[in-house]
């Protein structure tokens, strides 16, 4: 992880000051790195040393931090991991054009890889994030929204950058088609869980130990798997004030809305949904060889359950 560092810091460099300094801000804000570990994990349980695996790290690392930009000018968000978010420190214009910076940055970065397949799996997620991002602002204020739909969008806007993270585990590693399948699976299970667990947080946790506001998904009129749960479960008045609240994005009635989501069960059934996904990634990487790299995915799986921040 110091290497991909490295190379983070080195790449961010610009002859326009701004984009340095906006990028550096959200980059250190101390973020998980969680799928540029991922990547360097599986490159380790295939036996990879390639140095191309720091560089390729490096790109999911940023093209996951434009999204975060871009997300929170249209999210309208003030915190992120504990302190304010780059639009509210350096404004919204600033926040998207760093966000395209490290875009295009990204795919210079993973021409230096000289691979198709390798800029295909790239250029194939990053697409696939930009419409699971479309489809969220479609479902924003809509009470409707059912499981399957809510998987669609968190698959796409969530997971699809975990997959390709391990994906790209496994093409450098040259791995045969059955492995490469195995690790992309895992990766889009562990992607799915986060989300999914991050969903909890919401009206679980507090702005201490996430890092955001808690109810923000509700004053932005996400309608995520708790709120489902606690809609299907509860009386037809509590389902009611849900779905006001989801319509309006109005929190007043927050300390309402978490207490039907707790007694309805609905974190307990959205932890549940997730321990299905961390098992399904446990299954899928069953094909690698044994040793202390594919240890540590299968611990990531299984911790990622206890998840708090």
């Amino acid at each position: 992880m110091q290497q991909v560092d490295a190379v983070i810091d080195r790449r961010l460099d610009s002859g326009v000051p701004l984009v340095g300094e906006v990028a550096r801000y959200i980059i250190s804000a101390g973020g998980k790195r969680l799928r540029p570990a991922l990547l360097l994990l599986v490159s380790g349980a295939l036996g990879n040393k390639s140095e191309q695996r720091f560089n390729l790290a490096a790109v999911v690392e940023f093209i996951h931090t434009a999204t975060l930009l871009h997300d929170d000018v249209v999210d309208a968000s003030t915190l992120r991991r504990g302190r304010a978010t780059a639009n509210e420190t350096f404004g919204n214009p600033a926040s998207v054009l760093v966000g395209d910076f490290l875009h295009s940055r990204a795919f210079q970065m993973m021409l230096d890889a000289n691979d198709m397949r390798v800029m295909q799996i790239l250029a194939d997620a990053t697409n696939v994030l930009a419409e699971g991002e479309v489809l969220q602002l479609m479902n924003t204020h809509d009470p409707s929204l059912d499981e399957a739909g809510y998987l669609r969008v968190i698959e796409s806007k969530t997971a699809k950058l975990f997959e390709a993270s391990t994906r790209l585990a496994a093409v450098l590693a040259k791995s045969p088609p059955q492995v490469e399948s195995a690790c992309a699976t895992y990766g889009q299970a562990i992607g799915t869980a986060f989300q999914v667990i991050d969903d909890v947080l919401d009206y679980h946790g507090s702005a201490e130990e996430t890092g955001k506001n808690l109810g923000d998904d509700l004053r932005e009129g996400k309608t995520t798997l708790p709120l489902i749960i606690a809609m299907q479960r509860g009386t037809p008045e509590q389902r009611g004030l849900i779905r006001l609240a989801i319509e309006t994005g109005n929190a007043e009635e927050l300390p309402h809305i978490v207490e039907i989501v707790r007694s309805t069960g609905a974190l307990d059934a959205t932890r549940e949904a997730a321990a299905a996904q961390a098992e399904r990634a446990i299954s899928a990487i069953s094909v690698l060889p044994p040793n202390p790299y594919t240890n540590a995915l299968l611990q990531l799986a299984a911790q990622l359950l206890e998840r708090r921040a």
